[in-house]
């Protein structure tokens, strides 16, 4: 029976004597409370100051981690631009990084869309008589930026427009390192997500079956700090140690991969038994 909005004609009406008054009830959790709270203080009567709905924006983003900047800007009355710098200052274990939002019409986006794009090129060259509506459901993205997509693939040009990597790469160098920023200079080797663009962009691998096989295992190989940091939290204690070992299997299986390539490439080509030989 707690007032959320209309404190002040409650006290109007206790003033006039009156021991009844008209209400709308309000049935839902305290944090939607909160923020139906802010959206009436928003739309009418005296607004709220900004410090005060600056604040309430801060809350919600902790409280509503799924909702879009536009959506906690339409319910406290700032610009998107205003809630997603908040949405960055808030970087920490209280906000999880989400893949996708729900925007004002109740649809959920990708947030990061470049991605979308990528695993929408991979499954196009897999699979280029598949449909814009099937290519669009299992990328998570729109049947019009699979078009894109495929319309870039045609001329040879990488999925992600020059744009979005822009802003991706802006993205990652502000981010702190224990969140899956940018490499640092010292670690050596081609950055992991340049290094798969080219190669996707590379028509002898998107046309060839084995650059396929490739360019699958590097797509599904390229998990950045905050997605690994977000399975290790999330991964059940009953398969810890099941994951540890295969992803540890993993990487040894890489490994061998990665120094019999070099040796192919240093000493000519191996006899194909002896490799047989030692991934056996």
């Amino acid at each position: 029976m707690r007032v959320i909005d209309g404190m002040h004609r409650l006290r109007a009406a206790t003033l006039q004597g009156r021991d009844k008054i008209d209400v709308r009830f309000f049935d839902g959790s305290e944090r939607d409370a909160f923020v139906l709270a802010v959206e009436s203080n928003v739309q009418h009567g005296l607004p709220l100051p900004l410090p005060d709905r600056t604040a309430a924006a801060g809350r919600i983003v902790k409280s509503h981690p799924e909702w879009s900047d536009r959506a906690v800007a339409a319910a406290t009355g700032l610009a998107a631009k205003t809630v997603a710098a908040i949405r960055r200052r808030s970087v920490t274990g209280e906000v999880p990084q989400l893949h996708s939002r729900i925007g004002r019409d109740g649809k959920a986006r990708p947030v990061n869309g470049a991605n979308g794009r990528r695993l929408a090129s991979t499954l196009l060259v897999e699979n280029p008589d598949a449909s814009l509506r099937e290519v669009a459901k299992a990328a998570g993205v729109s049947p019009g930026t699979v078009r894109d997509v495929r319309l870039r693939l045609q001329r040879n040009e990488d999925p992600v427009p020059p744009r979005q990597r822009r802003a991706e790469l802006g993205a990652a160098q502000k981010l702190p390192a224990a969140m899956g920023g940018a490499p640092s200079a010292a670690t050596g080797g081609p950055d992991q997500k340049t290094a798969v663009q080219a190669l996707m962009r590379d028509p002898q691998l998107r046309m060839s079956e084995e650059g396929r096989l490739l360019l699958r295992l590097f797509v599904m190989r390229a998990v950045d700090e905050r997605h690994r940091q977000r399975l290790i939290r999330w991964i059940p204690s009953r398969w810890r140690r099941t994951v540890t070992e295969l992803a540890y299997s993993c990487s040894r299986d890489w490994y061998r991969f990665a120094e019999q390539l070099k040796a192919w490439g240093e000493e000519g080509a191996p006899d194909h038994k002896q490799i047989l030989e030692e991934v056996g």
